[in-house]
């Protein structure tokens, strides 16, 4: 088997050897793998791998150890993957926030990340999907708290479309798997051009974790199910830690007790999780027969409401959208008919007024509205109501009620939830 580009491991076994693009794929036969480079070819047999160069060279590489448990990788007490990493969201914010807490109980993060993003005169994230999403929420932290100036790219586009960039720019790859074929190739490109790099993924050895400068890891175990639930909420934990830790360094005055805040933040998503009856009744109220709905939100709720829209059409194949609540009118207002889903979110004060004049515009022209509001912001009529939690991080807790959401709309279709047509957990090709 030859390699190029595309990630290829070979796992070892007793007496036997397997191939896999990522080792999570061999966990249930074995955790040690060997990891091959670009323009290698090994031969694998049932006692012995070989690899070599283009040269015909025979390569000495070491083995790997994946530090993942086979008991990790079962469904348990679930019915799906996805539903028990959802369950899971609780558990993997108290271990995000014991990994980036030191014995005092501050913040911490590798100084040396702490120092290039630091002197960074603008951060340029860079992912795909789902991490996408995460990202666009972390550029708020970034800006607001540390103070940096930064975008946010797609990958498969940043790579043929490079922007100008900045004197001294800093890379953020974020990858639940860290195999994302387009955003290795943005890598690629700036270590050629001696920028600096930092990759934030759940999986210790990836490529993209390999290949970077720095690498922060989500210490979310193993996520299965092709749409990404925690390792989402995870991304954005990890973001908002390193925002807080960077703006401390560069001596700008914190606004929040991240620690206290991410603490409330997991009690509520406990509560949310433990309301899944509620989610699935909302599934069917609005969800059950609809061939398309809409998801709007303004400000942070808008990053929110494209997570949203993406984990519904990518299980349930209903087609759905993301917009920003205030874009309606300029276009998308005419999509709307009598009994059209619109999932609204309301959970940032400053525009609280603004979204509801957008679900009542929706309305007038037949609608169907569900809306998801904080504690302290719900009025009567509105949907569901999620605890209250700091302004800038109910990204982490209104997205869980839309990853139930889509479930339950999938579920109730009869579909494969775990494994949607046409899609793959990792995309290790461009």
């Amino acid at each position: 088997v030859a390699k190029n580009k595309s990630p290829l491991l070979v796992g070892i076994g007793e007496k036997f050897n397997v191939i896999a693009s990522d080792a999570l794929a061999m966990i249930q036969v074995t955790s040690e793998y060997k990891e091959l480079k670009d323009q290698e070819i090994v031969l694998v047999k049932r006692d012995d791998v070989i690899i070599k160069n283009l040269d015909g060279e025979v390569v000495e590489r070491e083995s790997y150890i994946a530090e993942i448990d086979a008991s990790d990788a079962e469904k348990g007490i679930y019915e799906h993957y996805m539903l028990k990493e959802i369950h899971e969201q609780p558990a993997v914010m108290r271990r995000i926030i014991q990994e980036y807490q030191d014995d005092q109980g501050e913040l911490k993060i590798d100084p040396e990340i702490v120092k290039d993003v630091k002197e960074a005169d603008r951060i340029y994230i860079i992912a795909a999907g789902t991490s996408y999403h995460a990202g666009l929420v972390g550029k708020e932290y970034i800006e607001k708290w540390a103070g940096i100036p930064t975008e946010v790219h797609v990958s498969s586009e940043f790579v043929y479309n490079m922007p100008l960039l900045s004197e001294k720019p800093l890379f953020i790859y974020i990858s639940q798997s860290g195999e994302t074929a387009d955003s290795r190739a943005v890598l690629v490109e700036t270590t050629k051009l001696g920028h600096k790099s930092l990759t934030i993924t759940n999986v210790a050895g990836s490529t993209l974790s390999r290949e970077a400068d720095h690498t922060l890891l989500l210490h979310a175990g193993p996520e299965i199910a092709v749409a990404s639930t925690k390792a989402y909420t995870a991304q954005i934990a990890v973001l908002s830690i390193l925002s807080q830790v960077v703006a401390t360094e560069r001596g700008r005055k914190a606004d929040i007790d991240l620690l206290r805040e991410l603490a409330k933040v997991t009690t509520a998503i406990e509560t949310i999780v433990d309301d899944a009856p509620k989610m699935e009744q909302i599934a069917t109220d609005f969800l059950e027969t609809t061939r398309n709905a809409f998801f709007i939100g303004r400000t942070i709720d808008y990053n929110v409401s494209l997570e949203g829209a993406l984990k519904l059409k990518e299980i349930s194949y209903i087609q759905a959208e993301g917009f920003a609540g205030g874009e309606l009118k300029h276009g998308t207002i005419a999509l709307i008919e009598e009994g059209t889903p619109i999932v609204a979110l309301a959970t940032q004060e400053g525009v609280n007024l603004s979204i509801r004049g957008n679900v009542k515009e929706v309305v007038a022209r037949g609608a169907h509205p569900c809306i998801i509001a904080m504690e302290g912001l719900e009025k009567p009529g509105d949907t569901y109501v999620i605890p209250h939690v700091h302004e800038l991080l109910t990204s982490l807790v209104s997205v869980v009620t839309l990853q139930l959401i889509s479930y339950y709309a999938a579920l109730h279709r009869g579909l494969d939830v775990d494994k949607p047509r046409n899609l793959a957990k990792s995309v290790t090709v461009e």
